[in-house]
Parts: structure tokens; C-alpha cells; sequence
């Protein structure tokens, strides 16, 4: 397979930067076309196509780093580039953890992962356009209650991304994705209620229906009709998906390199402990075939792997880059990410939450009295203390039913006591995207009323 003239890119502003006098250096190059329509009430409310290619350039001497970044590729841009960033290492202080990943360390993995469909680039403005508003007529259409609409929109990127380093390592893989979303507004009497649906995948080939979509929107925003304020009581809350996902943001922030040196982190020192119910099992894989936390190698060209952070509440790893795991002592987990310029964070791959055996509607079922939350509000979330607290909205469940609409609540209780509390992991994972949840059953938490 001959290289892409990215990869060559990248290789070759690596190797000029050496010349310069760097005693290392690693460099991006990222091209990528984006699409977006939004239909509004059937008309074309805003439309976007734009293409962008960078490149982006770290170079260290020493324990001292520079960057620089362009969108020039012409051999002046380039070379304004790495002037500037060897300009930047006389201004930078010293900092005795920067360096590259050991050459052992990089890698990329072999196997097609599936990141990119031609089908993509194939798809007509026309049809896009035809497919958003196919989504928002099948929502407007699905009941005279939906009265209005925030839009629909279909949505589409491909690109590619190179990296080299002085290390060694050279590599670029491609990737594509599109997807489709709509937002209507269901009305009865004075209550209005809005929600949303949406549908992405790497291909076309991989989306939902349009229509069902709308549809599907509809019946969550007319669901939301007639919400009641409960009173403030101790109850069990159950997260749907969409929801659940949000916890999983939080642990990763929770287990994140930079909180956990920075002890940042709740997580922090609790490596080996017990930190959550045997339920709870967290895995972070970017070598699932197209999914969109995937990828061969992480942004500083180590391959990327499957990684168990909590094993059945049990904390196993967490996730680092090479800057932090030089900090806490240990080793990168595949874990590097940044856009085109700068030093490495951290970011996942596709991070989940594993599932359970039982329905959720068993598990519904299960509940008495309880809170079926289908909505957050608000940031309520203190990563080193663990204490939570966000505007709530969803539905009753009395009985083991959902009885009625709910809004205007607040859920409260901290992150360390709520994942110790994981009661019950329903069976209905799905990726919408590299964050993933099933729904799930947290014993009690507080919901504060009117």
C-alpha cells in the first residue's frame, strides 16, 4: 500500500524540524469536508458545506516544547510554521515531563476498522436536504398535538488524518460519518414540550430510517405533555440511555490522567479499590470495527486498545496519555488526543458502560415508586468532591409503570454513593456515538419538587 501524501506531509515536516535543530518533533495533518442542512417547518433554514485541511507541528528540545499550526501548505507556510514553533522553545519554560512515547510504545493496528464509507461522499445536497425534511414531515405528521418544530438536519463528514513523529511512526487513516436528527414541539393547551431523535453512523447504509426518526421524536415530546412537579421525597431514579451516557462523562472525567495528578478526582489513589456496585463494569475500546471513538493509533501514535477501568466496581486503570502517565508513574494507555496543534489530552475511544442481562422494562418494572429520568439540565457536577446535582425531567413510575410526566425536578446525591448504588444494568446498549449506556437503576437519590 503506497503511503498518502499526508503521511508524507507529515514526515517530511518532521524531518525539517530536525534539520532545524529540534531533538523531537511529531506532526498532524487533517483534511476534512463537512455538510450541514437544517429544515425549519419544511423550509431550508441554513445550509453549510465547507472544507478544511491543517497542519500542525510540536517540536521539543530538550525538556522545552513549541508549537505551531497552518492551514498554508505550500513549502513557505510550512516553513513559517516550524520557524514559529522553534521560536516558541526559546520563550517556553522547562518541563521534566514532555517527550514523545517510547519507540516500543508506537504502533498502529492493522485490521480495518471500518471508519469509512464511500457511500458518503456519494450522497447527492439534493437528497441530504430531502432526507431532513423527510424526518421533520414524518414528526409534524405523527399528531396534531405536534404543533411546531426546532428543525431537523442531516449532517455529513469524511477526512483523513496523518501522523508522523521523530520517532519512527507514520500513519493516517480515513473516516467518515453522517447523520440525521429531528426536533419537534408537541402543544396542549398551555403545555408545550419539546425532544428529540436522532440517528448516526459511519455510512448512510448504517442510519435509520428518516421518518422513523420523526416519529420516534414525536412520541418522546408528546410523552412530556402535562408534566406534574412531584414532591420532594428519597426515591429510586432509573437513567434511560441518553442519560446514562452523561454518568459515563463524569467518571471519565473522574478517571481522566489530568484529574487524577491533579487529584482533581474523586477516583484519585483508589487504583485496585472497590468504587462502585459489582453491576457496574466501564470498558474504553477504540478497536471496535465503525464505531466513532475508533481508531488505529491515538494522537500520539500508539495503537489504540481495549482497556477495563472498572471491572464489577472494582477500579482497574485509568486513562492516560504519555504525559501523564510519566507523571502518576506508569505507562500511556492509548489514550492521547488533540486537534491539530498543541500538546496531547486525553480523550476515549468508545467508552461504555457493559450491559446487563434484564430489560428495561423489567427493570421499570421493578420499581415501586420511582423516577424514570429522560432529561438532564445544568453542569450540578463536582468531579473532585462527587457531589451531583442537576435539573431533572421524565416520567413517573408507580407501580412498576411510567404513570405520568415529569419536569422541573432536581435529582441530588454524589457520584461516589450513586455508582455504589447501581441497583440493576438493563440489556439495551447502543452507540449514538463513542459515549454508550444502557439504562440503568441507582437504589435512591434525592428529588427535590416545588
Amino acid at each position: 500500500m503506497s503511503n498518502h501524501p499526508y503521511e508524507e506531509l507529515a514526515a517530511r515536516v518532521v524531518r525539517l524540524a530536525l534539520e532545524r535543530g529540534a531533538t523531537d518533533a511529531e506532526c498532524t495533518v487533517v483534511e476534512g469536508d463537512e455538510f450541514s442542512v437544517n429544515i425549519r417547518m419544511q423550509d431550508v433554514e441554513s445550509l453549510k458545506e465547507a472544507g478544511s485541511r491543517g497542519v500542525g507541528l510540536r517540536v521539543l528540545k530538550g525538556k522545552r516544547t513549541g508549537s505551531a499550526y497552518t492551514s498554508d501548505l505550500s513549502d513557505e507556510g510550512i516553513d513559517r510554521m516550524i520557524r514559529s514553533a522553534m521560536d516558541l522553545l526559546a520563550v517556553t519554560t522547562e518541563d521534566p515531563y514532555a517527550g514523545l512515547p517510547e519507540p516500543s510504545e508506537l504502533g498502529s493496528l492493522s485490521a480495518d476498522l471500518g471508519l469509512f464509507s464511500d457511500d458518503v461522499s456519494q450522497l447527492k445536497t439534493e437528497f441530504k436536504i430531502e432526507q431532513a425534511r423527510r424526518a421533520e414531515e414524518a414528526a409534524l405528521a405523527f399528531d396534531s398535538r405536534i404543533a411546531n418544530s426546532e428543525g431537523a438536519s442531516f449532517d455529513s463528514y469524511t477526512g483523513i488524518r496523518a501522523f508522523a513523529n521523530s520517532r519512527g511512526f507514520c500513519g493516517s487513516y480515513r473516516s467518515s460519518s453522517c447523520s440525521i436528527s429531528a426536533v419537534p414541539v408537541a402543544r396542549q393547551g398551555e403545555s408545550m414540550e419539546r425532544d428529540y431523535w436522532y440517528s448516526v453512523a459511519r455510512g448512510y447504509a448504517g442510519l435509520e430510517d428518516a421518518a422513523e426518526i420523526g416519529r420516534k421524536a414525536a412520541q418522546r415530546a408528546i410523552r412530556r405533555l402535562g408534566a406534574r412537579k412531584v414532591a420532594t421525597q428519597k426515591a429510586p431514579v432509573v437513567f434511560d440511555p441518553r442519560v446514562a451516557r452523561s454518568l459515563l462523562d463524569n467518571i471519565f472525567e473522574a478517571v481522566n490522567g489530568d484529574s487524577v495528578y491533579r487529584k482533581a478526582s474523586f477516583l484519585a489513589g483508589k487504583l485496585g479499590e472497590k468504587v462502585a456496585s459489582e453491576k457496574l463494569t466501564v470498558i474504553d475500546d477504540a478497536t471496535i470495527p465503525s464505531l466513532f471513538g475508533s481508531s488505529p493509533f491515538d494522537d500520539e501514535g500508539v495503537p489504540s486498545r481495549r482497556t477495563v477501568v472498572i471491572e464489577k466496581g472494582v477500579l482497574k486503570s485509568y486513562l492516560l496519555n504519555t504525559y501523564t502517565a510519566r507523571k502518576l508513574g506508569m505507562k500511556t494507555t492509548g489514550n492521547a488526543s488533540r486537534g491539530i496543534t498543541g500538546s496531547a489530552g486525553i480523550g476515549h475511544g468508545n467508552f461504555y458502560l457493559e450491559k446487563g442481562a434484564i430489560s428495561p422494562e423489567k427493570l421499570i418494572a421493578s420499581v415501586k415508586n420511582g423516577f424514570y429520568v429522560t432529561e438532564l439540565m445544568g453542569f450540578g457536577v463536582n468531579t473532585v468532591t462527587g457531589d451531583y446535582s442537576r435539573g431533572a425531567a421524565g416520567l413517573w413510575i408507580e407501580n412498576g409503570e411510567l404513570a405520568y410526566p415529569v419536569s422541573e425536578v432536581t435529582i441530588a446525591g454524589n457520584l461516589k454513593q450513586m455508582l455504589c448504588d447501581i441497583e440493576a444494568v438493563a440489556d439495551d446498549l447502543e452507540f449514538r456515538g463513542s459515549v454508550a449506556a444502557p439504562t440503568l437503576l441507582i437504589r435512591e437519590m434525592t428529588i427535590s419538587g416545588h
